[in-house]
């Protein structure tokens, strides 16, 4: 462009500054292509990107009872100090550093295309956006849950489905008013959600008892590992789903990986000590420890009050999960758009708030729909997926490291190929013992999920080829600056 202009101008042209032939040096982002808020800042902050990882992955310490129930306290306490260590730490720094690297929207889907090109790409895509979004659908359904412990109308009929299809469109409403409200709204919920178990903790100290914690469950009581590992799996895991978002975030190079660090911890913190305090001053039948179990414990450790105020910060902390994965599934299709695996209309985003509102309402409709079936296998058969694509960011990353070695990674694992190598078997050998434990239905719903997202690629290929839809080229994708 420098040098058309200077055609204009009747002197002999300056040389072009050196900063107009960076265009090619960028790093790897999608720049979608259907509006332009070049006057909009990203404006994703650290605080608000830690809550939101936060729920991404926890929401607080609902659902890690069945721990205990299926393995004993010692057991549980164990899952949840040392799983960390064995899977969300190397989930979490796989996304510090491609996500520094790759600071677009869609996350995960540039890894695996950047690696082993268009088909992995889309597969994994297709079989993280029904993970996520099937696990979407569960939380409306959970708040109404913890609803109908204070108001039985919703127990059942009419009333409970027009509370879940009422509670889901009005989330989805918040989240399409934009990730800066979105974020600080997040802020707010953890706290409040997380305060009655710091009261619960410290209420609890001179009632514990450390020699509970080394009970490894009550004698006749059978050890369900199948619950045991999903319980685990389930409560730490989507470490990687606020990559698909690294595109609105300012300063993704240097806040990512801050964030990730304070929300592990934080979120390890979340789960570890209330779990103590609870195992260490109240004895109960094990099988008492079904989800929930949190509010009755704090109703024997401190009055009803206390109870009251874990129910709501439950339905808070539903609220919270969908508000941040709903996020990230939406922002997954913008990035699949601009990358040419979606039709360009799902990259197109709102005048006012700048979302990604076809992404949003696609979700919101998948998530209804699911919400009125029983979906505890298919949930299972999501998570499956999601263990598949697992299994292949593991593989993107450490053949990214071999196929694009002096690419620019503002952060970097600091690990030569071999420790990388082994940083990534370990959670891989854990997701086939998820996988290898699944029930027959579990496979066979999964298994045509999987044949489903095979068969979508090929059908976008055909869709390109008689171009009955208008798409992105994805060559807004670069290869990224060399260190």
């Amino acid at each position: 462009m420098a040098t058309e202009i200077s055609e204009k101008i009747p002197q002999p042209p300056p040389p072009p500054p050196p900063t107009t032939t960076t265009t090619s040096q960028e790093l790897p982002v999608t720049n979608p292509t259907t509006i332009i808020p070049t006057k909009i800042p990203k404006k994703l902050t650290l605080i608000p990107l830690i809550f939101l990882i936060y729920f991404e992955v926890a929401g607080g310490p609902y659902g890690e009872e069945p721990a205990v129930k299926a393995a004993g306290p010692l057991y549980a306490i164990l899952g949840f100090l040392i799983f960390p260590f064995i899977w969300s730490i190397p989930e979490a720094l796989i996304t510090a550093e491609l996500a520094t690297a790759f600071p677009g929207n869609g996350g995960f889907v540039i890894w695996a295309e950047r690696a082993f090109g268009p088909f992995f790409g889309s597969m994994m895509g297709s079989t993280k956006f029904l993970s996520g979004v099937i696990n979407i659908a569960s939380f409306p359904v959970l708040c109404v849950d913890y609803l109908q412990n204070l108001f039985p109308i919703f127990s059942s009929g009419l009333p409970r489905y027009l509370a879940i299809s009422i509670s889901t469109l009005m989330l989805s409403a918040l989240n399409y008013t934009g990730l800066t409200i979105v974020g600080y709204t997040a802020v707010g919920l953890g706290i409040i959600s997380l305060a009655p178990f710091i009261l619960m903790s410290l209420i609890s100290i001179p009632k514990i008892r450390p020699n509970r914690w080394f009970s490894r469950g009550q004698v006749g009581v059978k050890k369900d590992w199948n619950l045991y590992f999903n319980t685990l799996f389930w409560n730490l895991n989507f470490w990687d789903n606020v990559s698909t978002m690294a595109g609105e975030v300012e300063n993704p190079q240097k806040i990512f990986p801050l964030a990730l660090f304070c929300a592990v911890i934080f979120t390890c913190l979340a789960y570890i000590i209330p779990l103590l305090a609870v195992t260490g001053s109240v004895s109960v039948d094990q099988n008492e420890w079904e989800t929930g179990f949190m509010a009755n414990a704090a109703r024997t450790i401190s009055g009803n009050w206390l109870k009251i105020w874990i129910e709501i910060g439950s339905v808070l902390s539903a609220i919270g999960l969908f508000e941040a994965q709903l996020s990230s599934s939406a922002f997954q299709l913008l990035g699949m758009a601009d990358l040419g695996f979606l039709p360009k209309f799902f990259s197109l985003r709102s005048k006012y708030f700048n979302t990604p509102w076809v992404g949003i309402v696609l979700s919101t409709a998948i998530a209804l729909g699911v919400s009125y079936m029983d979906f505890t296998d298919i949930i299972s058969s999501a998570n499956f997926l999601y263990s598949l694509g697992m299994l292949l960011e593991f593989a993107s990353f450490v053949w990214l490291r071999r196929k694009l070695p002096a690419i620019k990674r503002p952060f970097r694992v600091p690990m030569r190929m071999p420790g990388l190598v082994i940083m990534c078997l370990i959670p891989s050998g854990f997701l086939v013992l998820i996988m290898s434990i699944a029930t027959r239905t579990v496979y066979l719903v999964s298994g045509l999920m999987f044949v489903g997202a095979i068969g979508w690629y090929f059908f976008i290929r055909f869709c390109k080829s008689k171009k009955l839809f208008v798409f992105n080229s994805g060559d807004d994708i670069n290869v990224g600056d060399e260190d």
